[in-house]
């Protein structure tokens, strides 16, 4: 069964659960905490993560009291035909719920990707279709930029290049909100437009493609860089066309030897700022190299079944024919529109239903 044997332990387990909940509640109130806006952040996700848990458990808590109310009052009317249906009716609805209930706390007390409540870094690259490949980068953009702002996430393009005939050859956005990494994981890899392109004059159908990585960000505690393994250079920043706006040298050429990894920053008006930008997006990418390498090397890692894609990855095509969006690994078609208007929801539910799934049959296997 895949209901939760609420057993001793599990038990102890969500009453501590509960107890983080209350004790982080009340840290939340803290003035010190209030005027300290990374501990602030960092907590508020915590919080989230937790309320989930206490809830759910509350809820647990109740109609088990429920149902222990409704077999007294069946003892208590025995004599009573229409009362007996009216509580076995009773019975059967609380025990579904109950049901379901567990199966949700279950999945709230598996391990959960340590990554899911991280703010990320978006990476969108055009790639094979020469200048419609930009158009469609810049498409992709608008699309996320309107789902993290129907999510209240607060999103901001950081690094950005123009393409010649509109769209962007790449842009960088950071986004932070709660639980980013969670619902844009699986945006990564390779998006695959077919239309006819603004720039086509004969009317025929073009395939451009797109690549998107999901950087989760990281602390340098989490990535720490060897400066001998950096190459810094400085150099003017320019603007469309290539004319250097500055007489400063403010932008930022950074390479990293080992990985020949190569940033340009000349987004922010200071060269300090550009430094630190072009720091943290090097350490958000080597994060992301270091876990695609973890996944790709445990076997049967869950990260498969959920579709987690290899920045290489096929895993959408876009066909304007036929106003359809087709998700490659859930093997489903989604309406264009719906795409192209920011609403990604259906498809982010549509993961989390099969991460679920996985972890369930996970759960059910080691039990």
């Amino acid at each position: 069964t895949i209901g939760l044997t609420m057993d001793q332990a599990v038990l102890d387990r969500l009453e501590s659960m509960e107890r983080t909940y209350h004790e982080l509640t009340e840290r939340m109130a803290d003035p010190d905490i209030l005027n300290d806006q990374t501990k602030m952040r960092q907590l508020t996700k915590e919080h989230a993560a937790a309320r989930e848990v206490a809830e759910a458990f509350s809820q647990w808590k109740a109609l088990k009291e429920e149902l222990a109310e409704a077999k007294e009052m069946a003892s208590e009317s025995a004599s009573d035909p229409d009362m007996q249906d009216f509580l076995r009716e009773e019975q059967d609805r609380i025990n579904t719920e109950l049901s379901d209930l567990e199966i949700q706390l279950k999945i709230l007390l598996l391990p959960r990707d340590p990554n899911d409540d991280k703010d990320i870094m978006l990476e969108i690259r055009a790639g094979t279709g020469g200048d419609e490949s930009g158009i469609w980068a810049g498409d992709l953009l608008s699309v996320y930029l309107k789902y993290a702002s129907s999510q209240g996430w607060n999103a901001k393009v950081v690094e950005s290049s123009e393409a010649e005939k509109g769209g962007y050859k790449t842009a960088i956005v950071e986004v932070i909100g709660d639980r980013v990494y969670s619902k844009m994981k699986t945006e990564a890899g390779v998006h695959r437009v077919q239309r006819v392109p603004a720039t086509e004059s004969q009317g025929r159908v073009h395939t451009s493609t797109a690549t998107v990585a999901i950087m989760p960000q990281v602390d340098d505690v989490e990535i720490t860089i060897d400066p001998k393994d950096i190459k810094l250079q400085t150099a003017r920043s320019s603007g469309a066309g290539g004319q250097n706006v500055n007489k400063v040298e403010t932008a930022i050429d950074l390479i990293h030897i080992p990985t020949g990894i190569r940033i340009f920053c000349q987004q922010e008006r200071s060269q300090l700022k550009n430094k630190d930008l072009a720091f943290k997006i090097l350490r958000n990418r080597l994060y992301e190299i270091e876990l695609e390498k973890q996944q790709s090397e445990v076997a049967g890692n869950r990260a498969a079944q959920i579709g987690s894609a290899a920045r290489s990855e096929k895993i959408r095509t876009y066909n304007w024919k036929d106003n359809r969006c087709t998700d490659h690994r859930l093997g489903e078609n989604f309406p264009l529109q719906q795409f192209l208007n920011g609403n990604l929801e259906p498809i982010v539910e549509k993961f989390i239903m099969k991460e679920q799934e996985a972890k369930l049959t996970e759960f059910a296997q080691s039990g």
